[in-house]
């Protein structure tokens, strides 16, 4: 194998949760771990949004796990763009580690997916969305009204949409519908 190869990154996501090569990143804003998200995956990092463990429960509802080779440059480039973490944390043993955010409902003819507390519904043969629902934020009705009726390749991306945590959640529930809806 060519050395060059041995630094290339994978095309695949990240690793499995739980590994010691794993770190969290810990938020006091929910705005902040959008931002960082976003930062991270442009500089092609393999990152994943994930709900937090107890142990670390602090600021938002949610954490950045990423490959903890590379803690030193993702600080860099958060503190760089005024988004440096509370903290970040190595994961260390199962009581350290993320919790998924998609819950996956097969229910025949439709297939739910909630993402923490949003929940996106299709009908399975039509790629249909006919139901939103959860979360508590003011644009949950506008975002649902857009969304309802329509198939996934036709609704907007909640993201476009949507501005809130609720949003934000829906969109993550949207991605992971269209993934297991491709399959």
């Amino acid at each position: 194998m060519a050395l060059a190869n041995l630094f290339k990154r994978k095309a695949s996501g990240p690793p499995a949760s739980g590994r010691a090569d794993r770190g969290l990143l810990v938020f006091e804003h929910t705005s902040e771990v959008i931002r960082a998200e976003r930062l991270l995956k442009e500089s092609g990092r393999e990152i994943r949004v994930m709900g937090p463990p107890p142990e670390i429960q602090r600021g938002c509802d949610l954490v950045v796990e990423f490959p903890l080779m590379e803690k030193l440059d993702i600080l860099r480039i958060l503190d760089e763009a005024g988004t440096a973490p509370l903290e970040s944390v190595p994961v260390t043993g199962p009581l350290l580690s993320p919790v998924d955010l998609f819950q996956v409902k097969d229910f025949g003819d439709h297939l739910m997916v909630r993402a923490a507390n949003m929940k996106l519904t299709v009908d399975k043969k039509t790629r249909t969305i006919v139901n939103v629902s959860g979360g508590g934020c003011p644009d949950v009705p506008y975002i649902a009204a857009r969304l309802i009726g329509r198939t996934l390749d036709e609704a907007p991306a909640p993201r476009e949409i949507g501005h809130t945590l609720c949003g934000y959640a829906l969109e993550l529930a949207h991605a992971e519908m269209v993934r297991l809806c491709s399959s």
